[in-house]
Order: structure tokens, then sequence, then C-alpha cells
């Protein structure tokens, strides 16, 4: 039976569909229009950078503001700008720590943002605190991390992993999942460099079904640089962030910048490819001051 243009057309159609690049919202209303309504939906984002430079707060407002906008849907233009109104919201927030507990985590929001953001974070993300298994061999008492004394060591330095890789495989489907952060991973002496940058390309396969995004943290300077290198190779994007000195002047400025991303920059025009100074408000959380265009 010869194809009829018809038929042609609807074929055609099916595989628009099958590679359209679905979007999930960063929070950064003004980065979301940039980049076309937020981040393709299936991404390993690494957010790389100085201390306080403002990872954390991108994904505190990340976080934060989806779970506003999932309770509240009328309000998505205002907290993700007009250009996510057709972008995809996440079922849940994963906020995955080594070092930190839920409480700690919800008080540093508490201290930076409106209630509303706290409020919201708590009803929608899941939190999972490992430091019961991150301090285990270290010195580090168990009152410390609220954990039980069973006397018990890991089997092998690869447990720690395993057990985030079950979490992940239990609760990551169609989430927005942040590690925090990878720096307390590669300052473990339980985890090699070979087997976390292993970990990390075994994420970006499995981010893909997930369907949602993966952000993993991680302070500059902190690996060596060829592993630094070889994890940034292994993430579909990375965002850096930095601080920058005024001339003559002893006041800095916080910049994010895209480092890597090649779903995102190839559809940049060439007046965006820029580094973004930023700024941290209570009302808005991370927000875009203006844009440098970079030469």
């Amino acid at each position: 039976m010869p194809l009829t243009p018809e038929m042609v057309e609807a074929h055609l159609e099916s595989e628009r569909e099958s590679f359209a690049v679905r979007r999930i919202p960063t929070g950064v209303s003004d980065f979301d229009t940039i980049v076309k309504g937020g981040l393709p939906a299936g991404s390993l984002v690494l957010l790389l950078g100085d201390v306080g430079a403002g990872q954390r707060e991108y994904v505190y407002t990340s976080a934060a503001k989806i779970a506003i906008v999932s309770e509240y849907p009328h309000l998505k233009k205002y907290y993700l700008g007009s250009y996510c109104e057709d972008g995809i919201l996440p079922e849940k927030i994963c906020y995955v720590s080594f070092t930190r507990s839920r409480e700690a985590i919800l008080k540093e929001v508490a201290s930076s943002f409106n209630p509303q953001y706290v409020e919201a974070m708590k009803k929608m993300t899941v939190f999972k605190d490992f430091s019961g298994e991150y301090f285990k061999r270290t010195v580090v008492p168990p009152s410390w991390t609220n954990q039980e004394d069973d006397g018990v060591f890991p089997k092998r330095s690869g447990s720690l992993l395993e057990k985030l890789i079950n979490f992940l495989d239990e609760n990551a489907q169609d989430s927005v999942v942040i590690i925090d952060s990878i720096t307390d991973l590669v300052e473990s002496e339980e985890i090699e460099n070979k087997d976390l940058i292993a970990t990390v390309k075994g994420l970006q396969r499995a981010s893909k079904q997930w369907d949602g995004i993966v952000y993993l943290l991680l302070t500059q300077g902190i690996m060596e640089e060829r592993y630094q290198q070889m994890l940034m190779d292994s993430v579909d994007g990375v965002l850096k962030f930095i601080w920058k000195n005024y001339l003559r002047s002893s006041k800095r400025q916080r910049y994010m910048y895209v480092e890597k991303f090649m779903s995102v920059l190839p559809h940049l025009d060439k007046e965006q490819i820029a580094r973004f100074p930023t700024m941290v408000t209570s009302n808005h959380g991370l927000t875009i001051v203006y844009m440098e265009r970079i030469i």
C-alpha cells in the first residue's frame, strides 16, 4: 500500500513529538526566559563554583519556587515567569545530604527566604540524610548524627554510593533531585575518585529514564584538576558560580554562567552567551541582576 501525504505527515508529526524537548523550570525566571523555559528534562547538571557564590541559593530557590507553584498553580507566572507557563513541574523534590540534617537545611532556608518558601519545601520535599553512613568510620560520635552506635562498620567503601543509588532508583523518577554535595564525597576517605566518576557516569544515563533534573553541587578546587574535568565531561550541563572583585574596590559580585550544556548553548543567540550577575533576596531567592556579554 503506497504512503499517502497524510500518512507521511502523521509519521513526521509522531517523530517530532517523540524528540520534542520537555523543559523543567529552574526557578530563576530570568534565566529560564533565556534558555527557553528551563532545562531539558532528563538532564544531569553540575553546579560548580566558589564557596558561597550561589550554588546552594540556586537549589534552594529552585526547590522552593517549584514547591510553591505545585501547591498554587495560579502563581506559576509570578514565580517562574511567563516563559515557563508550559514548562513541566516535577512530581516531587528529593534533597540528598551527606553531612547536614533536614532541620539544618530548612533552618538555613528560613533564615534567608520568606516563610512561604520553607512551608512549601516541607510539604513537597523528600529529604534523605546519609550522615549516619557518612560519619560511621570517622571520629564523629553517633550521637552527633542522631544514629545509634551498632558497632558495625561498612563492609566496603562502596556502601555509601550503593545506598545513594538505591535511594535514587526508588525516588528520582519525575523529580528534581539535589545531591548536596559531591564535595562531601570527594573529601570522604571511603570513596575513591574513580568510583565517584563511574557513579556520575551511571547517573547521567539513569537521569534520561527518570525524566527529571538531577543537580550535583561541587566546590571549585576540591577535586584534582583532571578528576574535576572528568566529572564535568560526565554530566549534561555545568553551571558555574564565581565571585569577582570590582576594580579598585573591596566589593565583590556573584556571577553565574553556562560553562557547558550541549542541549542549551547551541540554541542561544550570540548576544545571550553571557555571565549573569546574581543577587539573593528574601522575596525572590536567587535572581539575575542583569546580563553581561562574554567577549
